[in-house]
């Protein structure tokens, strides 16, 4: 499964931004697919993910600001982010997982830079 971001950028605190992600390959073993984000210094952490079945998990740091969507058709996924705040700077990365093998599958990562 290779997995390809898009979007991003700079935004003032307060504003929106939208990430999207395209999956290609064995998308069939794309059972989870989510976002995740890593700021410089800290780990890797789970932002949301939405199963194939339309399951939803979003971390409490982003709810009710973050969204999370997902085409089974289309093979994308996206994270709609409004009222963005400083401390939502991170470097964004998609993320799959199979749930048969575990194996997990990451896109390259697209800066997301909240200036306050």
């Amino acid at each position: 499964v290779q997995l390809v971001e898009s979007g991003g950028g700079l935004v003032q605190a307060g504003g929106s931004l939208r990430l999207s992600c395209v999956a290609s390959g064995s998308t069939g073993r794309a059972n989870n697919m989510g976002w995740y984000r890593q700021s410089p210094g800290k780990q890797r952490e789970l932002v949301a993910t939405k199963s194939k079945g339309g399951n939803t998990y979003n971390a409490d740091s982003v709810k009710g600001r973050f969204t999370i969507s997902r085409d089974n058709v289309k093979n994308t996924m996206a994270l709609q982010m409004n009222s963005l705040k400083s401390e939502d700077t991170a470097v964004y990365y998609c993320w799959a997982k199979n749930y048969f093998t575990s194996d997990e599958y990451w896109g390259q990562g697209k800066q997301v830079t909240v200036s306050s």
